[in-house]
Parts: structure tokens; sequence; C-alpha cells
């Protein structure tokens, strides 16, 4: 029995940090990356597509040879203004130039063109989006990741108790799973999505924000489960299986699709007034 319940955490352990990564390789927010050789030489590029807007957001290439050149291309996302072209410059780690930092959520869409000796070195063939967000405080931040990751953790633990019939612990866990759900995702999430958003909520009903969705979803399934467990309880590990089955598909879900985005039609109808008063 011991052994089985050790092998259960493992499996859990190694289940959750999985999709834990799973979730962070893949969405809009994760760094685009390219192949190119010159030469001989290979470069790995990678373009970000999002940044703190502290500062304008640097794009580095790794490229140091004086032989290539490079321009950047960039212009406000899902609007009609012409791009603006930025030569890049050599400097000590590459070829370096900036985009502008934005309001928060705040979207740019870039793309970069290189020429060796003026002959193009083609290595996009589409446009990168990034949006820019304000700085969100490690004190919101972390607690939020951890709570987030111990949730998927107990979920999967108690949906894997189905599989080990000495195991009786699986209710338990999906109280586990419901509270710290709750924790890391209407509480610490809402204030991480303030910082860096402005808005506390961006879900059903006020938005379509897939994050902010998945997650009161997850939560009603799990308190479905959680009440069926306890009135059916020779049924509730099978219940606790369903509830991982849901958490899973909304794991592979990217992270940050559909996320907040500014309009800037409004936005820009909303300095002009500004700027008139």
């Amino acid at each position: 029995m011991k052994k089985k319940i050790i092998l259960l955490w493992i499996v859990s352990v190694v289940f959750t940090v999985g999709i834990a990564i799973y979730q962070r390789i893949t969405g809009p927010t994760y760094p685009k990356a390219y192949n190119i050789e010159v030469n001989g030489q290979k470069f790995k590029i990678k373009l970000l597509r999002s940044a703190e807007n502290l500062s304008d957001c640097e794009i580095l290439l790794p490229i140091k040879d004086s032989n290539i050149k490079g321009f950047l291309y960039w212009k406000r996302y899902k609007t009609n203004d012409t791009f603006t072209v930025v030569q890049m410059q050599h400097k000590q780690n590459g070829l370096v130039a900036y985009l502008p930092k934005q309001p928060a959520a705040g979207k740019l869409e870039y793309f970069i063109k290189l020429y060796y000796n003026d002959k193009t070195l083609k290595f996009m063939n589409e446009s990168v989006v990034i949006r820019f967000k304000g700085v969100v405080p490690n004190i919101v931040l972390l607690p939020h990741i951890l709570f987030m990751f111990i949730s998927l953790l107990f979920s999967v633990r108690a949906g894997l108790s189905y599989f080990v019939k000495e195991d009786n612990r699986s209710q338990f866990y999906v109280f586990l799973t419901l509270v710290t759900l709750f924790i890391g995702g209407f509480i610490l999430g809402p204030l991480m999505q303030k910082y860096a958003f402005g808005e506390y909520w961006t879900g059903f009903p006020y938005g379509i924000d897939l994050t902010d969705n998945k997650t009161l979803l997850t939560f009603l399934v799990w308190g479905i489960v959680y009440y069926l467990g306890k009135k059916i309880k020779n049924k509730a590990k099978k219940y606790a299986l369903i509830g991982l089955v849901v958490m899973v598909i909304m794991y592979l879900i990217p992270h940050s699709t559909l996320g907040s985005e500014l309009d800037y039609s409004k936005y820009d109808k909303m300095t002009k007034q500004v700027k008139n008063k």
C-alpha cells in the first residue's frame, strides 16, 4: 500500500511538471524562435512576444557579423498605422533595435529584414505580435504561480487515485484542489491581472479572456466533483478522474490565449479628449 501511494505521488509530480512545462512553452507570449545560416554560421534568433512597459523593449539578434544589416519594422497591432522602419545597430551582443513601450495590454506587430552584402536573408514568413504589460510584484506573481501549480498537483493526485483501489483520500485532495485553485485563481490571479493589464477580471461576463474563463470553468467543475463525491461516496474517485480530465484539457489550451488587448481606437479617442481639455 505504502509503495503504491509513493508511486502515485511520483507519477502525480512528473505529470504535473510535464503539463506546467507545456504551458510555459506554448501560447502567444512565449518567444518565437527562428534559425538562420549565413556562410556556414548558424544563428538562433528568439523574438519577444511579451514585455514590461517600464521602458522600450530591446530586440536583440545574436549576430555579430558586421556584413549583416538588419531593419526592424513595427506598427501598432490591429490599426491602419504604417510601419515604422528602424535600422538595427551593431553592438557588443549583436544587432539591436528598440520597440517603443506601450500602455498596459497594448500590442505591436513587428518583423525584421536581414541583408548580407545587400542580399536578402529570408528567415521570417510572418509578423510577430508583442504585448506590453505592467510590472507584477513578485509578492503576487510567485504565490500565484505556486498555488496554481499546487492545485494542478492535487487535482492529478485526486484523479489518479481512481487507479489505486486501496487509496481512499481522493475526496480530500479534491477539497485541496478547490482551496488552492480559489486562492491562486480568484485572489492572486485578479491581483496579478490588475498589475499587468489594469483590470481585475476580463473573463465571463465581462470579456473573453480564456485564462480567466478556463479558471472559472475548472473551479465550477471541481466544485461539482466535490459535491457529487460527498453525496455519492462510492463514485468519488470516478468523479475526481473526470475532474482531472477537464483540468488537463484546460491546461492544454495555451496560456494567455485571447488575453487582455488594448483597443487603440478607443485609446486614441480617450487620449485626444484628455489633450483637448
